[in-house]
């Protein structure tokens, strides 16, 4: 089993138009609100390719009464633990005419030390059941930046698999607790190491104690220090849509090949083709199955392995 968590789980709210314009009025078609956070998408990726998997996280008021009705519709089984306050609605604006996507994240329900003694309990009983722990998205006010280090010693001690994606101080917070990966994206490894080369920065993080480093670089692919090595993944063409997914499809990729235990050059080229597949797809947490099967099965995604990865 799977187990993804989501700290600052949302109500996506998405809203299509023909193109973002500042400073002007825009008509939009029929909005979209679904359950969502990047723990919950990766879930509903995970699901879809009949992977097992089950949601945790916090979620708070009506939205997230709300939320959980909408996993239920969609089939997706959840744990997550109720806190105070109001979980966040999350709004994304998609330009169809060239698949860019703006998005506005409010900060989430406040988190008192009482409902964090709770969820820290519940998710120590479900990572006990866990092959891979997923843990994904940004924190929640009231949590310290460490939340994620002592949630990672929890799940390493129940015999877990760890993928963590998140940044800034959480990410670099949980370095000590040893990941065994990572998945920052591009812009975010370049912020917290202060590095302006994404291959570099993944080494820097590595040695920093996460044992593999894939960081996503859009259209560029993935790059990835692993034990054996350093790969790089390309994808097989650039496509247009809405890429907010992307991101978490390629974690659920990871996740997958974690646990049926794909050798990393294998596991990379899925991971760059479901994210691809999920670009076109309109709402992330989708992908187009069609695109994805036709991708992992071409020679069109390649995988690099240029130098072997330093010794520490």
């Amino acid at each position: 089993m799977i187990l993804t968590v989501t700290l600052n789980a949302a109500l996506d709210v998405t809203h299509f138009v023909d193109e973002v314009t500042p400073h002007a009025s825009h008509r939009v078609t029929q909005p979209v609100e679904r359950a969502g956070g990047k723990g919950i998408n990766v879930a509903r990726v995970l699901a879809a390719l009949g992977h097992p998997v089950l949601s945790t996280g916090l979620v708070g008021g009506t939205t997230g009464r709300i939320l959980r009705e909408d996993l239920r519709a969609s089939g997706l089984e959840d744990a997550l633990v109720p806190v105070r306050g109001e979980s966040r609605r999350t709004v994304t604006v998609v330009s169809t005419r060239n698949g860019d996507a703006t998005v506005f994240n409010p900060p989430g329900p406040h988190v008192d030390p009482q409902s964090w003694r709770s969820f820290t309990r519940r998710f120590a009983e479900l990572a006990a059941r866990a092959d891979v722990v997923v843990l994904a998205g940004s924190l929640p006010p009231g949590l310290p930046c460490d939340s994620y280090a002592g949630l990672l010693a929890t799940a390493r001690s129940a015999g877990a698999v760890t993928v963590l994606d998140t940044s800034g101080a959480a990410l670099l917070s949980a370095l000590a607790a040893g990941p065994d990966v990572i998945k920052p994206n591009a812009a975010e490894i370049l912020e917290v190491t202060g590095r302006s080369d994404v291959a570099a920065a993944a080494a820097g993080l590595q040695a920093l104690g996460a044992r593999t480093v894939v960081a996503s670089d859009g259209p560029r692919g993935l790059h990835a220090v692993t034990p054996e090595g350093r790969y790089r993944a390309l994808p097989p063409a650039r496509l247009r849509g809405n890429p907010t997914g992307a991101g978490d499809a390629c974690v659920a990729a990871l996740a997958a090949g974690l646990a049926t235990g794909l050798p990393w050059p294998d596991l990379l080229r899925d991971a760059v083709a479901l994210s691809a597949a999920a670009v076109p797809a309109p709402l992330a947490g989708d992908v187009h199955r069609d695109l994805y099967d036709q991708f992992r099965t071409t020679t069109t995604v390649s995988v690099e392995t240029p130098h072997a990865a330093d010794s520490h």
